[in-house]
């Protein structure tokens, strides 16, 4: 009896021809598309998933302006920084080499946005796919130098391996933001906004809390809500240094910025740590600059500090770390 000739499948015939580095993502339960047979939750959907766990606590170190890169993220509602990308980046795009922006937030959310010019918008705060929150941005940045002009980015999950910010932009670039009071900058003509886009602006519009960057110290955003007005000041500082300098000066009552304000406790965001003061409601941005430059000698004064906390001051620091809220 002859015997039956074998048959080859045709997806394990491919496996020589795709390196796992080309593996290109696709649903947990489809046939991963390396030609090994199993499904791609079974394969190299197991490096997708261990690359989602591994989080980066600081995405945005080695970036210039790490500290206003977390506060774009999670505390200003509408701001707009120019970005300048690195030397061969730019080859990639479709057409002229565009010029891009980061934004704090798209409509819908869009991880960035090709304009009808060519120009691109990227959206800073978005869905993290991965633990890094870099590697996600550049994707969304890559993906939008080959979008079509006019259209935008859709979300996906990012590629593991992929790069991340730090090797697209240029680092030598200054990162300077610009702090809007609403969100026209969606448009290239606000004026002409009309019916459902227009209508979507009003309600993002509405929904911004006044926000001021200050300009005496870095990376100090002021915002004003309806009971009272806050100073939240991104800080670069190693925590456990910051938290240390933070007792000694509040033991000591200089932890305020003025009359009626109060050093109320800090939020963790990015691997950065963001002291928060209580400002009375007529205290403005303005009336905060000099308290913030003043408190700013009283901190590196403290921060060479070397002798133990005592206990008041560890008391002190105890308290702030209670009210301690982390945001990532």
């Amino acid at each position: 009896m002859a015997k039956k000739a074998a048959k080859k499948s045709p997806q394990r015939s491919q496996s020589t021809t795709v390196t796992a580095g080309e593996v290109p993502v696709v649903g947990a339960r489809e046939m991963c598309p390396c030609g090994s047979g199993r499904r791609y939750k079974a394969c190299h959907g197991r490096e997708a998933a261990h690359a989602v766990q591994e989080l980066v606590h600081r995405p945005f170190e080695g970036l210039p302006g790490e500290a206003d890169w977390v506060a774009l993220r999670e505390l200003v509602p509408a701001a707009t920084v120019p970005l300048t990308l690195a030397a061969g980046v730019a080859e990639q795009a479709e057409g002229e080499v565009p010029s891009v922006t980061l934004a704090t937030v798209l409509p819908l959310a869009w991880p960035a946005l090709r304009r009808p010019d060519g120009s691109i918008l990227l959206g800073l705060q978005t869905q993290s796919s991965s633990g890094d929150l870099s590697r996600d941005l550049a994707d969304a940045l890559e993906l939008a130098l080959t979008t079509a002009p006019g259209s935008p980015v859709p979300s996906r999950r990012t590629v593991p391996g992929g790069r991340r910010l730090q090797e697209l932009l240029d680092t030598g670039a200054p990162f300077v933001p610009v702090v809007h009071s609403g969100f026209e900058f969606w448009l290239e003509d606000s004026e002409a906004a009309e019916g459902e886009v227009a209508a979507s602006l009003e309600r993002a519009n509405a929904s911004a809390i006044p926000t001021e960057k200050l300009t005496s110290v870095a990376s100090a955003y002021w915002c004003g809500t309806p009971d009272k007005n806050h100073l939240r000041w991104v800080m670069t500082v190693p925590e456990e240094q910051l938290l240390d300098a933070l007792a000694r000066l509040s033991t000591a009552g200089e932890s305020s910025l003025g009359e009626d304000t109060r050093l109320v406790g800090s939020f963790r965001a990015h691997g950065l740590t963001v002291p928060v003061w209580d400002l009375p409601l007529e205290m403005t941005a303005a009336d905060c600059e000099k308290p913030a430059a003043d408190f700013a000698e009283k901190l590196a004064a403290a921060l060479r500090e070397t002798a133990p906390l005592t206990a008041e001051e560890r008391r002190s620091r105890a308290n702030l770390v209670n009210r301690q809220i982390t945001l990532n």
